[in-house]
């Protein structure tokens, strides 16, 4: 009696796991089977959105399914990232991520998250030379006048940035070691209203992207001071680079990549990467990227995953070494 309770008991268990590991399998095989979310962890009008919504649809047409992008700013990317590392591991939720996911473990003490096992790297999306605006409204015309001035007037200038540990924020942080400058640090909630404050004069710098510097440069608004990189921007050629001025050691390039939450199948990520390469690969969508100033990326998730090993590494060292708090 006791042995065929135990065998009922272990065919139930049996059903249960083929069951389960079925479901799984059908799970992995169907994906995507509806809409998959991304998270960009700014306001509208930055990079990470501008990329995201510049493959949007085409990466929709390579996966058959619709992609919905959701900004959700806040605490220097900390509040969108938290919610991505905390949702469900389907691979319908993902997060695009750019040069604070890297700086932020080396400036906050305490994350709500693991950045590097609370996630899994999906892909290298792009880069971008970052590029440093004034409002020509400013009274200097140039790099070179902007650090005279900064030099004879202590802490009289200023920097805007999306918040804390962003491209913008590590950038400017870069210029005030190189050039010997103080410069008060203003964070915004994204580089929508940092770029708007910027435009009207009331902070004296800003870095971006070229993508997002390029309109307001030819429009007259902004005054391209330098650019990182080993040569000027075909976008942009008319602003100088910082090495040409004499500052090679500001080179912040922006990076941005798509990270599952842990525990997404390998399955399931691999479909991810192969049509975001795709996407990456078209014609199309190289010559939209390149016309915006960016520079497409692609390739495995593990090529990423080194990437970003290296690269939270990489700005530990440049954080402690230049001092880099949170004010």
């Amino acid at each position: 009696m006791i042995y065929k309770r135990y065998y009922k008991l272990g065919l139930i268990i049996c059903y249960l796991f083929f069951g389960v590991y079925a479901f799984g399998e059908s799970l992995t095989e169907n994906y995507p089977d509806r809409p998959i979310k991304i998270i960009v962890p700014y306001g509208p009008g930055g990079g990470s959105d501008i990329i995201i919504r510049s493959i949007q649809n085409k990466l929709a047409q390579n996966l058959g399914q619709t992609i919905v992008i959701e900004n959700r700013p806040g605490a220097s990317t900390i509040l969108g990232t938290e919610l991505v590392a905390k949702s469900a591991p389907d691979g319908y939720t993902a997060l695009v991520v750019d040069l604070a996911f890297l700086v932020n473990p080396s400036l906050f003490h305490k994350l709500p998250y693991d950045s590097q096992n609370d996630f899994i790297p999906v892909i290298y999306l792009a880069s971008s030379p970052s590029i440093m605006l004034t409002s020509t409204k400013m009274p200097f015309k140039n790099l070179k006048d902007f650090v005279k001035e900064a030099k004879a007037a202590p802490t009289k200038f200023n920097y805007a940035s999306a918040g804390f540990g962003t491209g913008g924020h590590m950038a400017s942080e870069m210029l005030k070691v190189v050039a010997g400058i103080d410069l008060v640090h203003v964070p915004y909630k994204g580089a929508g209203p940092a770029m708007s404050d910027a435009m009207g004069g009331h902070v004296s710098t800003i870095f971006t992207t070229v993508g997002a510097a390029k309109s307001l440069i030819e429009s007259g608004q902004m005054l391209g001071l330098a650019i990182t990189g080993d040569k000027r921007s075909d976008t942009l050629p008319q602003v100088p680079t910082f090495t040409e001025l004499g500052y090679a050691e500001v080179n912040a390039n922006i990076v941005w990549g798509i990270f599952l939450p842990a525990g997404v199948p390998k399955e399931v990520v691999q479909r991810l990467n192969t049509a975001i390469n795709s996407t990456l690969q078209s014609q199309e969508i190289k010559q939209r990227l390149s016309d915006l100033g960016f520079i497409p990326g692609g390739g495995s998730s593990n090529y990423w995953n080194n990437e970003v090993a290296k690269s939270i590494n990489r700005w530990s060292v440049i954080v402690k070494q230049g001092n880099i708090k949170v004010e």
